[in-house]
């Protein structure tokens, strides 16, 4: 299997950064969403992203966006790639990847086998991220520790590449690396010791298990 592709969202701190990056991982996610306790301002954003520069791709996450907030952060954030974590349909992400023209990842809640076929509409995009489906009227549409069935995602195959999500941590990234076949994997709260306070040590043995896995 190539090497796995690890995301670290919800950074918003340096040490955290420098933790996730001397871990090993390759992106890092900034999250621009007002309700998140991991929302990062523009100007900390800035920061974060100069810092990380030449070491991690940033990742901006972003919520049912428009395009004026989309225009506010690209102008002072450097992104390598905007993720749409919202319900955005497939006619306004591709409205997203002609305006930004940057690589577009689309988050797909998944509950049962029917939600991983939706990801079949956002042809175009760069990469698929399926996370595990909040329950309905929550707050939060990822980054809530809910994981998904593996079992649903078992020889799973589909022309978009994709990156597994929801409820990972350091005990069980390796199972569900297996259990799935994902070569791409991305945590939030499975590292954090409170809500978008994220932990060195947890980083680091995420890291470290999911490249054991693979």
């Amino acid at each position: 299997m190539a090497r796995i592709g690890i995301k670290i969202c919800g950074i918003s701190d340096r040490a955290s950064l420098d933790a996730a990056i001397g871990a090993g991982a390759d992106h890092i996610g900034l999250v621009f969403f007002a309700k998140s306790p991991r929302n990062v301002g523009i100007e900390q954003a800035a920061a974060l992203a100069h810092h990380a520069a030449g070491r991690a791709k940033i990742v901006g996450l972003f919520v049912d966006p428009d395009g004026d907030f989309l225009g506010q952060i690209r102008q002072s954030v450097h992104l390598d790639v905007i993720q749409l974590h919202g319900k955005e349909s497939p006619a306004r992400v591709a409205q997203v990847m002609a305006a930004q023209g940057l690589p577009v990842w689309k988050a797909i809640g998944v509950r049962k086998s029917a939600d991983l076929d939706a990801a079949r509409d956002y042809q175009g995009v760069a990469r698929i991220l399926f996370d595990a489906k909040p329950p309905e009227g929550a707050d939060l549409p990822g980054g809530t520790g809910l994981r998904i069935d593996w079992s649903l995602m078992a020889g799973y195959r589909h022309s978009i590449p994709w990156i597994l999500a929801g409820g990972l941590d350091p005990r069980n990234v390796g199972e569900a690396i297996q259990a799935t076949g994902a070569d791409f994997v991305d945590v939030s709260s499975g590292v954090e010791s409170a809500p978008g306070v994220k932990d060195a040590a947890r980083i680091a043995a995420f890291c470290e298990a999911a490249r054991a896995a693979g």
